[in-house]
């Protein structure tokens, strides 16, 4: 597999690295950001629950945690998607 990989030709090896620079669009931020909120809004209610042992309270901290981090996340992604370092 790695011997694949190495050699392969440098037309092909171009065009890889022209597919995998450009830059993703903002809806697929979006998408990105609401599957990873709702992975960690679902931790964020565990622990808020073991804590307060309040369901209604760890449901507050939970919904309060999804807003704030998603809108958090999704400009954290298009600031580094501007970032051409690493591409």
């Amino acid at each position: 597999m790695i011997a694949d990989q190495l050699i392969l030709d440098k037309k092909a090896t171009k065009s890889k690295y022209e597919d995998d620079k450009k830059s993703e669009k903002p809806i697929r931020s979006v998408a990105k950001a609401l599957s990873w909120r709702v992975i960690g809004t679902l931790d964020t209610l565990v622990v808020s629950y073991i804590l307060t042992g309040e369901m209604a309270v760890a449901a507050s901290i939970a919904s309060v945690d999804f807003l704030t981090k998603m809108v958090l996340y999704f400009f954290h992604e298009r600031i580094w998607n501007g970032i051409k370092w690493g591409k």
